[in-house]
């Protein structure tokens, strides 16, 4: 399908204002912290030793065109999607079945499973959990179809990232747009600029939302005598994206008035405890910088622990089994994280057998059901007598699809002629532990210009990916206490790049201009 929007689009920019519009945009950025910690590969270690130094996030200089319909569907069907994982999450029966066909190939699924089998033995205390979702989506624009429609790339159920920073980059984006025709400050004239503005981004209002609600849904301190409560965020060691995650704690501190401290991985077992002689079983935090002033923890907000490499020994695994046993309520619990595998997208997916979907969105409109299943790509199971096993064998077909791992993070997936190559490179066995996704289409030549970290300028065909945040509240009953949808981050990166990570270093963060 040709758009002439695409096709015109971004406006053009002589040499002076490029740079004067990449000065702009740098000086913004640090001015109101849409920053990263800089990578080794753009400031050698040596040079940073004492962590002083942040420079501007990967963006866009142009917002991207994107079509209001796939983005406002995207937005009505969150909450229905909250809470499909939610009681996804709450049928331990349902995905121990899908568990059974990872455990034995995929360790890291494997230790996580046994983490809840350990707690599970020993008893739940929390029947509460949080989940801060993403979906992530793309504009399927296939060249024999009239109009663009939603597909999902992936659901994201742990460390939900980028909402801090999208915030900013909306910001950016409108602030621009915003400046009186004429002021050098400007866009060039583009019709798409006409009286249109990205839309606002709620993101850092949404997420701290949800995490306010679970604070105050824990109560009061279970200890004896009463603690003052607070929230933790589980962080990675030498994170590089703190200052999205800054966002989110000073909107807990300042608007919600929560404490909120930060526990590095390997910190956990050092500053937090779980008392043998209560039952109630509260995690308690011992702050590093004031040993006497013990704090009581009523939510544990997970940035880490979603990748493998988080747990670099058993004691990180003990640390988890530690946050998972406490009565602390958990974004996410380990069962909701093991709902976000690829797996469960794909059996999710499965265009015949049972109808999961209405099993698990019991009363739930019909028509609103339909929705939600039309956002799927075509998704396949590896296993012998499977079609997926065919298009992923054949050089052909296998160029019209992506293979992926039960991973999160970026950097993970096969990509079109290499999967045949990789899987026979792998024994048999372990096949099952991948699953094969219909390529989406994206819409043809749409180009936009991305200012690096390390201050390098590209132009060029892009692709774009948006993702929509929610919220959601819920008990082991499957009763929902909070519901909630708002704000979105738009990935944009080289047409010609597989992967679309942030954080990873695939693609930059931009905003949506809607048509």
């Amino acid at each position: 399908m040709a758009t002439p929007v695409y096709s015109s689009y971004p406006p053009s920019l002589s040499p002076a204002q490029e740079k004067f519009l990449v000065s702009t945009v740098k000086d913004w950025a640090i001015q109101n912290g849409l920053v990263v910690r800089p990578s080794p590969l753009v400031v050698p270690e040596g040079v940073n030793s004492k962590g002083v130094l942040a420079t501007n996030a990967p963006v866009t200089l142009f917002p991207s065109p994107f079509p209001r319909a796939c983005f406002e569907e995207a937005l009505a069907l969150q909450t229905v999607y909250n809470e499909l994982y939610a009681n996804i999450s709450c049928d331990e029966e349902w995905l121990c079945k899908i568990m059974e066909d990872l455990i034995d190939v995929d360790d890291f699924m494997s230790n996580l499973w046994k983490v809840h089998l350990a707690v599970k033995k020993e008893g739940y205390v929390q029947p509460l959990s949080l989940g801060l979702f993403r979906s992530d989506y793309m504009a399927h624009t296939p060249s024999t179809a009239s109009s663009s429609s939603l597909k999902q790339v992936e659901f994201n159920t742990i460390s939900s990232s980028f909402g801090g920073l999208s915030v900013g980059v909306s910001s950016l984006h409108r602030e621009l747009l915003s400046s009186p025709s004429g002021l050098p400050t400007s866009f060039p004239a583009h019709p798409l600029f006409d009286n249109n503005l990205p839309p606002e981004n709620t993101a850092v209002v949404t997420l701290s939302g949800g995490l306010a609600a679970a604070h105050a849904a824990y109560g009061s301190s279970k200890s004896s005598p009463a603690l003052p409560l607070c929230i933790i965020f589980i962080v990675q060691q030498g994170e590089r994206n703190i200052f999205d995650q800054l966002a989110l704690s000073r909107q807990l501190t300042q608007v919600h008035k929560i404490p909120v401290f930060r526990v590095t991985t390997n910190e956990i077992l050092d500053v937090t405890s779980i008392s043998d002689s209560n039952p109630n079983r509260p995690l308690l935090y011992t702050p590093p910088q004031s040993r006497d002033t013990p704090f009581e923890v009523t939510t544990v907000y997970l940035r880490a622990f979603y990748d493998p490499g988080d747990y670099t020994s058993a004691r990180d695994w003990e640390a988890r089994t530690l946050l998972e046993r406490s009565a602390a309520i958990k974004c996410p619990t380990v069962l909701n994280q093991l709902s976000g595998c690829k797996k469960v997208q794909q059996v999710l997916a499965e265009p015949s057998g049972p109808d999961h979907l209405s099993s698990f969105l019991k009363g739930a409109d019909p028509s609103v059901i339909a929705r939600l299943r039309n956002t799927f790509a075509p998704q396949y199971d590896l296993t012998s007598n499977g079609q997926g096993r065919e298009f992923a064998l054949n050089p052909t077909t296998a160029e019209n699809h992506v293979l992926k791992p039960q991973r999160e993070g970026g950097g993970n997936n096969i990509y079109k002629s290499a999967i045949p190559e990789f899987l026979r490179s792998l024994p048999e066995t372990e096949w099952k532990r991948w699953v094969l996704m219909e390529l989406i289409q994206p819409p043809p030549r749409a180009r936009n210009i991305a200012l690096r970290s390390d201050g390098e300028v590209i132009l060029g065909d892009v692709i774009s990916e948006l993702g929509v945040y929610g919220t959601i509240l819920w008990d082991q009953g499957g009763k929902i206490l909070h519901n909630d949808q708002g704000g979105y981050l738009l990935r944009t990166k080289g047409k010609d790049v597989n992967e679309g990570g942030v954080a990873a270093g695939f693609s930059s963060l931009d905003s949506v201009l809607l048509f």
